[in-house]
């Protein structure tokens, strides 16, 4: 069996602010409107995103047309509500922790595979969130997730995996005023039961 691979956190960096103040603020604003779209968001609308950042509407629709025309949103026709574009996959294939963890994690997440016949794959935590980040799929097995898929970190045993990890304190900050979010039936909403 290959080592076990530290899990790795990812935290965002705070913003560096310049002597043009207004300009780094609507690149903040604009990456505020693409990172609304985490935790399984599909699509959103202009007023949602107003209302979700605390931005005028006007504001929310400026950058959202910004990030259309840089082909990072796209608006459904349809329902007339904005998603990721591909090229926001494009561009999260292009980062170098992946490189990192498909370089060291693939040797042994194939010896497991061949070992068990069973899917394997790599996850890491970002805050309360468990990002899948690299999978190695059987012939037999069924697909169970899209790459670079997020879950709520306490409703998969992947992310309580990752929590039993944690140094006390940290986890006592990561749970501090957290309403844990009821996915299914199942979900541990309590955080003590969670600790347990």
């Amino acid at each position: 069996m290959g080592p076990v691979l530290p899990a790795r956190t990812v935290d965002p960096q705070p913003p560096i602010w310049t002597a043009d103040r207004r300009a780094v603020s609507s690149v903040a604003n604009a990456a505020r409107v693409l990172k609304a779209f985490r935790g399984g968001r599909r699509e959103l609308g202009v007023t949602e995103l107003a209302r979700q950042l605390d931005l005028a509407k006007s504001t929310a629709h400026r950058l959202v047309s910004t990030l259309v025309g840089e082909h990072l949103l796209e608006r459904d026709d349809e329902t007339g509500r904005y998603r990721l574009s591909i090229t926001m996959m494009e561009l999260g294939d292009s980062v170098p922790i992946h490189e990192e963890i498909y370089t060291a994690a693939r040797p042994v997440m194939e010896h497991l595979r061949s070992r068990t016949n069973q899917l394997v794959h790599v996850d890491v935590r970002r805050g309360r969130e468990v990002v899948y980040v690299e999978r190695a799929e059987t012939a037999m097995g069924a697909r169970v997730f899209r790459h670079r898929h997020r879950e709520w970190v306490h409703c998969t045993s992947t992310g309580r995996v990752l929590l039993a990890d944690l140094p006390r304190p940290e986890l006592d900050r990561l749970l501090r005023g957290w309403e844990l979010p009821q996915v299914t039936p199942n979900t541990i909403v309590a955080a003590g039961r969670l600790r347990s």
